[in-house]
């Protein structure tokens, strides 16, 4: 998809004026609590992200419906195409993502990924693993789920890829429970593949000018049934690919929104 030469200078304005308000926001509305308490307060900086992931996409034209009731749960397990789909699920309900830690590093969206209060993963780096998945569980202490891109690694969408276990340990372990999410997407023109995931050799700077051009995205964020986490997380996380892929289904740009 070529880059629109009205659209796109216009949604980086917008994207800009977008950030500064949404970054004076947090430290209105979050830092000082976090200062007097000495703490980081997820369930704060997930209602930020939620309040300011609706506000980007209406401004973005990125049309977002979910299905589903949205689960009391304390891991969702997602699939997982690229950077977008941290907005596309927090435009539907407060959460706190895993992500790789390279996006801390991206202009603009790392603030706000941080802001967030995203967990940055270092997946080469032995021992990374354990650091992050102590973090769950103060997260899940303010009641805010955390999600989980489960294929490790994100996709263009056709196929899920198989689901690693290794994020699953606290949800076995403390018994907590669980759900799966769905992304599906379509765009107005290209596609999904090229014009919407983030994947293979992809640089974010082109990927995200690509993306403003786009005259209308279509999003649909697919909630399951929450249940128990079980005993065994191999088991765990082939149900939870298997539940990921009943619940995806192909979405025609131009559906409704709600």
């Amino acid at each position: 998809m070529a880059l629109h030469p009205v659209r796109l200078p216009v949604r980086l304005l917008r994207f800009a004026r977008f950030s500064t308000a949404a970054l004076r926001d947090l430290s209105r509305t979050v830092t000082p609590f976090e200062v007097a308490s000495g703490t980081k307060d997820y369930r704060r900086r997930a209602e930020w992200t939620h309040r300011h992931a609706r506000i980007l996409c209406r401004i973005m034209n990125w049309n977002v419906t979910h299905e589903g009731t949205i689960p009391q749960a304390q891991i969702y397990g997602s699939n997982h195409l690229g950077y977008l789909d941290i907005v596309t699920i927090a435009s539907t309900t407060p959460v706190v993502f895993v992500s790789k830690a390279e996006v801390r590093q991206w202009p603009v969206v790392g603030r706000l990924a941080t802001g967030g209060g995203t967990l940055y993963l270092q997946r080469e780096k032995r021992g990374e693993l354990t650091g992050v998945i102590r973090q769950f569980e103060e997260v899940v202490q303010h009641e805010i789920p955390v999600v989980v891109f489960l294929e490790g690694t994100s996709s263009g969408g056709d196929t899920v890829l198989p689901f690693r276990p290794s994020l699953l340990a606290p949800a076995v372990e403390a018994g907590w429970q669980v759900a799966p999410v769905a992304l599906d997407y379509a765009i107005s023109k290209g596609t999904v593949a090229q014009d919407v995931a983030y994947w293979r050799d992809m640089t974010f700077v082109p990927h995200f000018f690509n993306l403003l051009s786009a005259e209308r995205l279509d999003a649909r964020v697919t909630y399951g049934a929450a249940r128990s986490a079980g005993t065994d997380r191999k088991l765990l996380a082939r149900q939870f690919h298997d539940e990921v892929v009943q619940l995806r289904r192909p979405l025609a740009s131009g559906s409704a929104v709600q």
